[in-house]
């Protein structure tokens, strides 16, 4: 039974991360009349671009199932490098960035929280994982819930212009259901609750709601990026590295999904899926419901998580809405990201639980081939660095689940 999170309706919401997902939150946030306050690593300041001054458009199709749309600009309170002063005093802290942030991002956090806060990873990709570790190194000892989901809340780009990143946001489509977990578990029905007062889930909570995730490990292989991206890229390069040169196409508008996706890469997506499906049994754990035929359109299983459940676009169809998604070179999230993190943390667990897989392992091998760099062997989320690696299957349950953490003998 969850606690009463009410109290968090009027605090202030503070996102670190002006990226695609953060500053679309952002905004979305603002508009919906809530106090929003942003921030941005020092290095990347360029991306608030005046944000207070000009606020944070929403733009795009914003395509939903159940017609749910916020369009206009919002404006946030504080724009800010500062992380202390963005923090303070909030009440729902999101972390939506790249999951190599994460740590660096936990040091400068976890001295700051305080007690009652709820932290949101937009996704998870581990990051539950990372801010314990550190909360165990610093002696962190306050009531704060850490919780993540298996996915961002829209399909969503931020316009360029002329080489100029602006603070308008395409939204192309809103999700309609969400998964979600804390770590430990126990904190769950707390983590979904504290996610009623988080106005860019509206479309979520209008639509099929959110979906309680058995643990964080659930939400983690759940999150299909690397099993949609990772097969779409690296067996889809030759479409995108000849879009413009040999098929007289804009680098621009290429897509993967518009332009590389097909039925045999699907074949292969859907069989990358069995094998995380046969390691969720293994470790006794969730995992969201994918079909072998939900891979087989152009829109594969984000159609029906996106716009719902009769939604998919026919291999034999264009559809323009993708254009200009990209991946527009091998040194993209699709691989940079998803292999090292995503891929990597199905393979370790595979070796761990002795489920085979050998299609996760022939992409991440045909993926470093074609970057001309090991990943993974450059890769710092070992099981080791997540702090799981040592435990058996009992300890890591218990871990998952009730947050008793055995340390290294």
């Amino acid at each position: 039974m969850a606690r009463d999170m009410s109290y968090l309706k009027d605090m202030p919401i503070a996102i670190l991360g002006c990226g695609g997902v953060g500053k679309t939150m952002a905004g979305d946030c603002a508009l919906a009349g809530q106090e929003v306050r942003i921030w941005e690593q020092e290095a990347f300041k360029k991306n608030f671009n005046n944000i207070e001054r000009t606020g944070i458009k929403l733009t795009g199709n914003q395509f939903s199932y159940y017609g749910f749309e916020r369009r206009g600009v919002g404006y946030v309170s504080m724009a800010s490098t500062n992380m202390a002063e963005v923090v303070k005093g909030a009440g729902i802290i999101i972390i939506a960035t790249v999951a190599m942030a994460h740590e660096s991002i936990c040091r400068e956090l976890v001295p700051l929280l305080e007690d009652g806060q709820v932290v949101h990873f937009f996704p998870d990709n581990c990051g539950t994982f990372v801010m314990r570790k550190v909360m165990r190194e610093l002696g962190f000892n306050k009531d704060v819930i850490v919780g993540a989901w298996y996915t961002a809340p829209y399909g969503v780009r931020i316009v360029r212009r002329g080489g100029v990143t602006t603070n308008e946001c395409k939204v192309e489509d809103r999700i309609t259901t969400i998964r979600g977990a804390a770590l430990p578990a126990t904190d769950t029905d707390d983590f979904i609750a504290s996610a009623d007062y988080i106005a860019a889930l509206d479309a979520i909570r209008t639509g099929d709601g959110f979906v309680k995730g058995n643990t964080v490990i659930d939400v983690n292989l759940s999150n299909v990026n690397p099993v949609i991206h990772v097969p779409g890229t690296v067996l889809g390069a030759a479409v995108m590295q000849n879009f413009d040169t040999v098929l007289g196409q804009d680098k621009k508008n290429y897509s993967l999904y518009g332009f590389a996706l097909c039925p045999a890469i699907a074949e292969v997506q859907a069989v990358f899926w069995e094998e995380e499906k046969a390691l969720a049994k293994a470790m006794n754990v969730g995992l969201c419901t994918v079909n072998y035929e939900d891979f087989f359109s152009r829109t594969t299983m984000y159609g029906k998580e996106y716009m719902g459940p009769d939604f998919a676009v026919p291999f034999e169809e264009k559809y323009e809405n993708f254009y200009g998604d990209g991946p527009f070179d091998l040194e993209n999230r699709y691989i940079t990201e998803d292999v090292p993190v995503g891929c990597f943390l199905i393979q370790q667990l595979g070796k761990k639980y002795n489920v085979p897989t050998p299609t996760v392992d022939a992409m991440i091998y045909l993926a470093n081939i074609m970057i001309k760099r090991d990943l993974i062997a450059g890769s710092k989320y070992t099981l080791d660095y997540l702090e799981i690696g040592h435990m058996n299957d009992e300890q890591l349950q218990k871990y998952i689940r009730e947050g008793v953490f055995t340390p290294v003998a």
